[in-house]
């Protein structure tokens, strides 16, 4: 019965050898009740978000057994089809019914099924991973259109092709399970291997910590696109509390100050910039305050990310070191690896 966490994964440097292997999926994680005609989906932190998806909950009585608890992720496909769209995926999660009645047509999310938890009366999360992934296999046909059942292998050479090739239609990396592995929920003990790459940024500003006016809470990042314009790309705010009040402190005599043009001022959204000024407030969290000091774009700073959801870092970067040898103006979006392109199509048909 719901509520139940869905079991985690830690992450490591290498695939691990003489384990079962599935492509890491970029999604909302989503565990899936089905009792005869009724449909409960619970998010990652257990909340249940069955109301986002209703195409999804159709998919579920068409393509699931009638009796079951499946662990799976949701995702949307890009418009073209070709991979991933994690920014359409977000705009899922809307409080007016209408808009997301809307977005289920226009934007169509599928279930990506991995494990086999229940079925019928049957309790499976004491058994085997490579047992519940033989039921599951059985028990649902994961061919579409909308339930697709994940690609595994026990073979450590085709997870490290798939760790290759599956970037290019948005998934961002393997995940590693034993054949013995129990399920066991909210705790990390299977295994993901992500992609990690650098890339040279401009500091453009930054949001103060949410406890001390005095300490940065994270720094804001960007690259000029092509047109010389100074793009928003995301967030770095790993540091230590010490650090984040010498941050503030060094940062200061590059606040912009009144009177002073900044690529992502309000005259700057004006003109349709892609700025990091979302300060009305957020989807997520109403109360949250996401205003921003800028700073004259004159430090590059070297960060640690995964990979890119369309022009912006998909995950939250990792300081590396600060670059006084770099000139901001170089900080361009040519230094990011691109991904080879891979059809989504033929990630879900395997």
């Amino acid at each position: 019965m719901p509520p139940v966490a869905p079991m985690l994964a830690k992450s490591v440097p290498e695939i691990p050898p003489g384990q079962h292997y599935e492509p890491k999926w970029d999604g909302f994680r989503a565990i899936v009740f089905r009792d005869g005609d009724e449909v409960e989906i619970g998010s990652r932190n257990t909340k249940p978000i069955t109301r986002y998806f209703p195409e999804v909950v159709t998919a579920a009585l068409r393509e699931l057994p009638e009796r079951c608890v499946v662990d799976g992720e949701i995702v949307v496909a890009s418009a073209d089809g070709a991979g991933l769209d994690f920014e359409a995926l977000l705009q899922r999660i809307h409080p007016a019914d209408s808009r997301v009645q809307l977005l289920a047509r226009e934007t169509p999310a599928v279930l990506v099924v991995f494990d086999l938890l229940a079925l019928g009366d049957e309790d499976l999360t004491s058994r085997p991973f490579a047992e519940r992934r033989a039921r599951l296999e059985q028990a649902v046909p994961g061919t579409g259109p909308g339930v697709y059942l994940t690609r595994t292998t026990d073979d450590a050479e085709l997870a490290r092709e798939w760790f290759e090739l599956f970037e290019g239609a948005g998934l961002d990396g393997v995940v590693a399970k034993r054949g013995d592995l129990a399920y066991e929920p909210d705790k990390r003990v299977m295994s993901k291997i992500k992609h990690e790459r650098t890339a040279d940024c401009v500091v453009g500003g930054y949001r103060v910590h949410k406890a001390a006016d005095d300490a940065v809470g994270s720094l804001l990042l960007g690259l000029y696109d092509d047109a010389g314009t100074l793009a928003s790309i995301g967030v770095a705010s790993s540091f230590t509390m010490a650090r984040r009040k010498e941050l503030f402190a060094e940062l200061q005599p590059l606040v912009v100050g009144p009177g002073e043009d900044h690529p992502w001022t309000a005259a700057a959204q004006a003109a349709g910039t892609r700025t990091p000024t979302e300060a009305a407030g957020s989807r997520w969290n109403s109360g949250k305050d996401l205003s921003f000091t800028p700073l004259r774009p004159e430090r590059v700073v070297e960060v640690r990310y995964d990979h890119m959801e369309g022009a912006r870092l998909r995950h939250t970067a990792q300081l590396v070191r600060w670059r006084p040898d770099r000139d901001p103006s170089s900080c361009t979006y040519a230094q990011l690896e691109v991904p080879v392109r891979f059809s989504l199509a033929d990630v879900l048909s395997g």
